[in-house]
């Protein structure tokens, strides 16, 4: 049985993935406009499972965790949000973010996540919060500076994807 706290705002629910909840995932990650900007896509339900036992691991493991973004009455699956790459040591961690293409631009990523950045400042002690973003991916630097996040960096030519090179704009924000 999982400790994961749920987390409610005025329109969402945020709880633990479900294994219920794997078409959905497909359904998002396998999206050529999600996945654009995303480290991971899957081809196939199947494959997808990988991502479903990601997300129950980094709770296990204690490196994160993340929640599946739903209406309140949980009838309606949204995407998924939560932290991983916790360093407990420099009391860190990186966070990440997916929503499904129709509901794209309806305010979900700003209403969502002072949520979790209070989670992980008050229920995981955590110091900072670090967000990469591909440095074409617009939408999501503005999202995070409504969010009072930083701009600390832009690391050039830092990661390779899809056989090309690509630059990350590091984000923060400090308690």
């Amino acid at each position: 049985m999982s400790n994961l706290t749920e987390i409610t705002t005025r329109r969402f629910l945020l709880r633990k993935f479900e294994q219920s909840d794997i078409e959905n995932v497909y359904r998002g990650l396998s999206h050529p406009d999600i996945i654009k900007h995303y480290g991971v896509s899957f081809d196939t339900l199947e494959a997808t499972q990988e991502q479903m036992d990601w997300f129950s691991d980094l709770e296990k493991n204690g490196t994160g965790v993340w929640w599946a973004i739903c209406s309140k009455d949980n009838e309606v699956f949204y995407g998924g949000g939560g932290l991983n790459d916790v360093d407990k040591k420099n009391k860190k961690a990186e966070v990440g973010f997916w929503v499904l293409r129709d509901y794209w631009r309806q305010g979900i990523m700003t209403e969502v996540m002072p949520g979790i950045i209070e989670y992980a400042f008050e229920k995981m002690q955590l110091n900072k919060i670090e967000g990469f973003v591909e440095t074409g991916n617009d939408n999501c630097k503005k999202a995070l500076e409504r969010l009072n996040f930083t701009h600390k960096e832009c690391r050039e030519n830092c990661e390779v994807k899809n056989g090309e090179n690509l630059s990350l704009d590091l984000y923060i924000k400090q308690k």
